[in-house]
């Protein structure tokens, strides 16, 4: 008796399916291109023209990139760091003050509310509390914070009226201080979002095994809950490191105009109608933001994670 064993197509290689598939994909492919990659191409071009005070010259040339990196590559008789990498380690100190204060709350809310809070109902009350902060526009919110931490503030009031302080304390505002502050204000939701939902995914019979063999409750954190985290921690991080490396609005308004960053940078040079150079400093900038994504989503596969 023979069988027949004649192999089958899968279904889903028919034309009429692969079709369908892209004309789903059609939409969003659309949008993709018409607002990232157009525009990105777009001051990636302009990125090489030239210019006046008065018009942009198309044409290809290195000059704005060279005037980027002047004096970056050349030591100086005084031995300081040139405009640009100031700017980037100013940039930077921010986006690793910022990172890890966020972290820390967000990491903290996250926890109480997903370990601590029983009733899913005020799991979902306390989670929209966090989200309060979207409701309003950011510059509010930094305005906000100018009656609490001025000279004449509430908080100046506070500390030299009872004494605990001689004068006003002038740092509180227009300093590095404020603007930590402010984007720790601002941005704190972010590292919380993410990373409430890594844990909400966290097989609780996994914490119960960890405290039946024995584990304290830092071993349990350390070794159970942060670990099976890492994917709402990068994507929060992403979220924060990226925000803060473009930020100018911010450090323009709680710094008092006075605390250079890229972002602000590119700001002026916009303002000044200096299209290529701030073409170029953008195309710097969001190279090294691609490499600080690439080396965190080294860490953990993102996509097979969610």
């Amino acid at each position: 008796m023979s069988t027949n064993t004649s192999p089958t197509l899968p279904a889903a290689s028919t034309p009429g399916r692969t079709l369908a598939a892209w004309w789903q994909a059609l939409p969003l492919t659309t949008v993709f291109v018409l607002f990232f990659l157009i525009p990105l191409a777009l001051v990636l071009m302009v990125s090489f023209w030239d210019y006046n005070q008065y018009e942009m010259l198309p044409g290809f040339t290195f000059k704005n990139y060279i005037s980027v990196f002047e004096g970056c590559l050349s030591r100086n008789e005084s031995g300081d760091l040139c405009v640009t990498l100031k700017t980037y380690l100013s940039t930077f100190k921010f986006c690793l003050l910022v990172w890890a204060l966020t972290l820390v709350i967000g990491f903290t809310v996250s926890y109480f509310l997903a370990f601590h809070v029983k009733s899913s109902g005020m799991q979902v009350v306390l989670f929209v509390i966090c989200t309060i902060p979207f409701w309003t526009s950011n510059v509010i919110r930094m305005i906000a914070w100018v009656p609490l931490l001025g000279r004449n503030g509430l908080v100046n009031d506070f500390l030299v009226g009872y004494g605990m302080v001689d004068q006003p304390i002038e740092w509180l505002l227009f300093s590095n201080f404020s603007v930590v502050l402010a984007f720790v204000h601002l941005f704190t939701t972010f590292m919380i979002v993410p990373i409430f939902n890594s844990m909400m995914r966290i097989d609780r019979s996994l914490i119960e095994a960890a405290n039946d063999s024995g584990a304290s409750g830092w071993q349990t954190l350390w070794n159970v809950i942060v670990p099976l985290c890492r994917t709402g921690i990068i994507i929060g991080s992403i979220f924060v490191i990226t925000i803060v490396m473009g930020d100018f609005v911010t450090i323009g308004v709680m710094g008092g105009q006075q605390i250079a960053s890229v972002g602000k940078i590119i700001q002026v040079q916009t303002s000044y109608l200096q299209f290529p150079l701030a073409a170029a400093n953008a195309v710097v900038l969001l190279a090294i933001v691609l490499m600080i994504i690439w080396a965190l989503t080294r860490m953990v596969d993102i996509r097979k994670e969610l």
